[in-house]
């Protein structure tokens, strides 16, 4: 059979094998609608702008967990069976284990770069949720996460939720001494449930704690359950970006309509490859140059035993810290007892955390009654409150989370723990309202300082004496780009009046209820400062060239103007 193209001269030249393929790719269009799909996405366009990149380490974080956690799936054995180790690690050698921590120990020193992709899996996991933390915050802080994007903050709280549980399965899986530990005081917590707590507990551990079923289950829930709702969640997220369009910066040309930047092929597709590699090579180096999760320095689990200084991965150390400040509270009631020095602090804080977190959106939605699409972002300055809320959200984590190693802090500055631990039970109420306070004080200053630059122009350096021998400053304008920058947001929707609640005949629930709104709206917009009005630019800008015509015109006639001095 020839494979020679044919022609007849007026129509293109065809093989065999390109109409087989184009017709499958017909038929497949026909009943898929790829081709549209693809055509309608495949230009479409992101803008650029560095902290957007915050999101993608969290992705390609995640995409470096996934592989190297596929190899480390070849060679781990999630049996709790009892052995006598005979590996390569000396210190070890003939000490019963589990056969979950022997495979740890042959991956680590026996498996050909399995302690390099170990290492990698966990700094690729702590890394993962670091950079969703961070890019929470930018979303909340820049305003991204307003209508018609709640819901997609609601989906990267659950990510976070899950990229937490999935961290705590993962750092378990050893059996050694350190994560044997966390399993114990999970066991804890459970049981600190009132009524219900031993109930879950013999559920999970299959019978008494440690029994022979925990590590198995949770290896299915690491490699099965909990990452198929990653997954998922991953991609609704980014299918929700998609239809939802970018946000960006506001910037001359760029509306609440339109998105300025690069489209997706080939331009944004070549950056995101790239920076795959970037967030791959630094994992790779990270676990190749720094040890993390040395299970051989802990040994295999022993109940009877706990390692000194014994701490959880970072992102739990909030939890922890409450756990260790908290006093020791407990109610016993009908031969019940509830401990709220475990319950408020681990069964409690955490998914209140999550819901107040969840809820945001909705609730500054409802406070200001903003009901429009937005999809240009804010400067953290120009939502005072908003920006003072999750400062002192966080805050109350970072206070938390030192709390958490209270003893190493203790020990390492030659402070007594119990001093410690009294200021930390203050800290973590009075610093949150302080950071509050201060953080709202200081988006409202720099306003005024935009107003000030755009207005009266900012600081050219060049200072001229008057006729009198007084010496003054010069303003130059603001270039047009920068002012636009500064003057594109919208002013803040001004808060009901008594007089127009009364006046729109609402009564009982709805009528508090419409109240409380105005008195919250009142309070989150105080002090604002709006932007100047088109009168007001117009007159500065009027302002500002005649200063600078009358500032060259004195550089011109001074004793320091350009060429030669006349005599």
């Amino acid at each position: 059979m020839s494979k020679v193209a044919t022609t007849n001269g007026t129509t293109p030249a065809t093989t065999k094998g390109g109409q087989a393929a184009g017709a499958i790719a017909n038929w497949a269009d026909e009943r898929l609608g790829l081709g549209a799909a693809m055509k309608k996405n495949i230009r479409k366009v992101f803008p650029d702008h560095w902290s957007f990149m915050l999101g993608e380490i969290a992705l390609w974080s995640f995409v470096v967990v996934l592989l190297t956690g596929v190899f480390l799936t070849l060679w781990f054995d999630p049996s709790m069976t009892e052995i006598q180790y005979d590996g390569s690690y000396d210190p070890l050698r003939g000490v019963h284990m589990s056969s979950a921590m022997a495979s740890t120990l042959d991956i680590s020193f026996d498996v050909r770069g399995g302690l390099l992709m170990r290492q990698m899996h966990h700094w690729g996991a702590m890394i993962f949720i670091a950079s969703m933390m961070i890019h929470m915050l930018r979303v909340y802080l820049t305003g991204a996460f307003r209508k018609p994007r709640e819901l997609n903050w609601v989906i990267g709280c659950l990510l976070l939720l899950l990229g937490t549980i999935e961290g705590f399965t993962g750092y378990s899986l050893p059996d050694d001494l350190l994560s044997g530990t966390g399993v114990r005081a999970a066991d804890g917590f459970m049981k600190a449930s009132p009524v219900i707590g031993s109930y879950m507990s013999f559920f999970l551990f299959g019978g008494e704690f440690p029994g022979d079923a925990i590590i198995p289950r949770f290896y299915a829930m690491h490699i099965l359950l909990i990452p198929a709702l990653l997954l998922a969640l991953v991609a609704a997220h980014m299918l929700l970006l998609v239809y939802h369009k970018h946000t960006q910066w506001p910037g001359p040309g760029r509306t609440e309509q339109n998105v300025v930047g690069y489209p997706m092929l080939p331009v944004y597709a070549a950056k995101a490859g790239g920076f795959f590699f970037i967030v791959f090579g630094t994992i790779a180096m990270m676990g190749g140059l720094f040890s993390i999760n040395a299970v051989w320095k802990y040994g295999p689990y022993d109940p009877s035993k706990v390692t000194a200084g014994s701490q959880p991965d970072w992102y739990m150390g909030w939890p922890d810290g409450l756990l260790r400040i908290i006093p020791p509270w407990e109610t016993h009631i009908w031969g019940i007892t509830l401990s709220w020095n475990v319950m408020i602090p681990i069964l409690v804080m955490p998914p209140l955390m999550l819901m107040i977190l969840m809820a945001l959106p909705f609730i500054e939605a409802w406070i200001t009654g903003d009901k429009r699409e937005h999809h240009l972002l804010q400067r953290p300055r120009n939502a005072p409150t908003r920006t003072a809320i999750m400062v002192a959200l966080m805050t109350f984590y970072g206070l938390s989370w030192a709390a958490g190693g209270n003893d190493i802090i203790a020990i390492k500055m030659h402070l007594s723990i119990n001093q410690i631990t009294y200021f930390l039970r203050a800290a973590v109420f009075i610093g949150p309202v302080i950071a509050f306070l201060i953080t709202r004080r200081w988006c409202i200053s720099l306003q005024r300082h935009d107003e000030e630059k755009l207005l009266h122009g900012y600081e050219s350096g060049v200072l001229v004496r008057s006729p009198d021998g007084a010496y003054a400053e010069k303003h130059l304008p603001l270039p047009e780009a920068k002012a636009y920058t500064l003057t594109a947001r919208d002013d803040d929707p001004t808060p009901e009046t008594p007089e127009q609640i009364e006046a729109s005949g609402a009564t009982g629930r709805s009528l508090r209820l419409r109240r409380l709104r105005a008195r919250l709206a009142t309070v989150f917009f105080a002090d604002n400062v709006q932007k100047p009005t088109a009168e007001e630019l117009h007159d500065a800008q009027h302002h500002a060239e005649h200063e600078l015509h009358e500032l060259e015109s004195q550089i011109a006639a001074g004793p320091n103007r350009h060429g030669p001095t006349e005599h």
